[in-house]
């Protein structure tokens, strides 16, 4: 029997994640989670095999939540599961510790298959990643401009790209206002941006905003 922990925002998401597990017989939920905080907590009360993980919950960033839960709990394997595209996250989970990386626009035979696959010991991503992934250790690959943010900067670009003031992203990110302009002033170089608009006219025109985003 696999032990599955949830970590989503929305209650009805998690039902449903949790009965459509359930139904298949080999799988258990142990726990489930609304926050980050929450998440952090709980991992170190339950045992679990396979974590699924949300991407935009209340709490710590996505990123620190998922690098903590690898240091912490090393033996647990995490699958993100989220309606961020992969071309946004899906990299940096993956360097973080993830074993997989499922958007939710999937279908639940897939997100089996994924739990399965990583329960197992393996890894989990879908074909389109894949490919992408080929391509770029062929060197046949260009990457967006954002590829090039280390995670701090790819953070503070989605908060100012979704509007957000210096202080409302150090509030969000848990850093000073001092830190989150030096990270703004770094990702502004290395974008080649001007001002705070050229952040939100770039993530809506790559397409990295989602219904997912808080």
């Amino acid at each position: 029997m696999t032990r599955i922990l949830i970590a989503d925002d929305h209650a009805v998401v998690r039902a449903g994640l949790r009965e459509l597990l359930l139904q298949r017989g080999s799988f258990s939920v142990v726990g489930e989670a609304p926050d980050g905080d929450a998440l952090l907590k709980l991992a170190g009360e339950v045992s679990a095999d396979v974590l699924l993980l949300d991407v935009s919950m209340p709490g710590p960033p996505f990123l620190d939540v998922l690098q903590r839960m690898r240091t912490q709990h090393p033996a647990l394997r995490v699958l993100v599961l989220t309606m961020h595209p992969e071309d946004q996250f899906a990299v940096r989970a993956l360097r973080a510790g993830a074993s997989g990386y499922l958007t939710k626009d999937r279908t639940p035979a897939e997100l089996v298959d994924a739990v399965t696959r990583i329960a197992r010991g393996g890894r989990y991503i879908s074909a389109t990643l894949a490919e992408r992934l080929s391509w770029a250790l062929d060197g046949d690959f260009r990457a967006a401009p954002h590829d090039a943010l280390s995670d701090r900067e790819m953070q503070v670009l989605m908060l100012l790209g979704r509007g957000h003031s210096v202080k409302e992203a150090g509030e969000t990110l848990r850093l000073s206002m001092k830190t989150i302009s030096t990270f703004r002033k770094r990702m502004m170089k290395k974008m080649g941006f001007a001002t705070n608009a050229d952040a939100v006219q770039y993530v809506v025109r790559q397409g990295l905003l989602t219904s997912d985003t808080q």
